[in-house]
């Protein structure tokens, strides 16, 4: 498979479990609580697949830098989450750097 796909799954995995640990309660839901264990495991299992061909500084990055943006983005549409123009300049600085770093590593 191709590891932009698997990095993309990854990140998807990872976006339901913090947003399933949120709805969990502190693990006293027990489907939610099931969906970060599966969530998170599935996420680090792809991102081991994902390293065996990509470096793992962008790897990470990317990985960290897309789900921290789109879990606050996640938290301030379906979860209550407040919203400012700090926050939103925040997220679009993470965003910016992904893109940055997804160009270097095309042209690398």
């Amino acid at each position: 498979m191709n590891a932009w796909l698997m990095l993309a799954g990854a990140i998807g995995a990872e976006l339901a479990a913090t947003t399933a640990l949120k709805l969990s309660a502190g693990f006293t839901k027990l489907a939610p609580s099931a969906v970060v264990v599966v969530g998170y495991g599935l996420s680090f299992w792809l991102l081991g697949q994902v390293l065996k061909t990509m470096e793992v500084g962008i790897v990470y990055a990317i990985w960290s830098g897309a789900g921290l943006a789109i879990i606050a983005l996640i938290g301030i549409a379906f979860l209550g989450e407040s919203i400012s123009a700090v926050k939103l300049a925040g997220l679009a600085a993470v965003l910016v750097g992904v893109v940055l770093l997804n160009l270097a590593d095309r042209s690398a």
